[in-house]
């Protein structure tokens, strides 16, 4: 008998830009130009600043939000009418799943620990 591996989709770490082009955000979130494109028609929450030549720019927001969509058509097998209810009840990149995720315990009170440490340090 054949065995079938799925091997997980591990998406990379999101840079700190202000703004992505749609092949960076392909990339980013594991879906192709094409997708992203279908997906701007299908999901009224997803909007990029579209510039000169119709050149699309995606925001930080908008990529959490395009990952939340792929998590949720890909791995959780959700219809498109689905992913759109869902995240139009429970809101969305912010929603509680997301963390829930995470490889490893989430410390909340260790991270603000450390961002106020941070702001200490640019305060100098």
């Amino acid at each position: 008998m054949t065995e079938i591996k799925i091997e997980s989709f591990v998406l990379p770490p999101i840079p700190a830009k202000r703004y992505f082009t749609i092949g960076e955000v392909g990339e980013l979130c594991g879906v192709k130009p094409h997708v992203l494109r279908y997906w701007e028609q299908e999901f009224s929450q997803l909007k990029p600043v579209k510039r000169r030549g119709n050149r699309r720019y995606y925001q930080h927001h908008e990529v959490l939000l395009i990952r939340r969509i792929r998590e949720l058509l890909y791995e959780q097998g959700f219809t498109i009418n689905g992913a759109r209810n869902k995240l139009n009840v429970h809101g969305g990149p912010a929603d509680p799943v997301v963390i829930e995720h995470a490889e490893e315990p989430v410390n909340l009170h260790q991270i603000r620990d450390e961002l106020l440490s941070i702001q200490a340090l640019l305060k100098i």
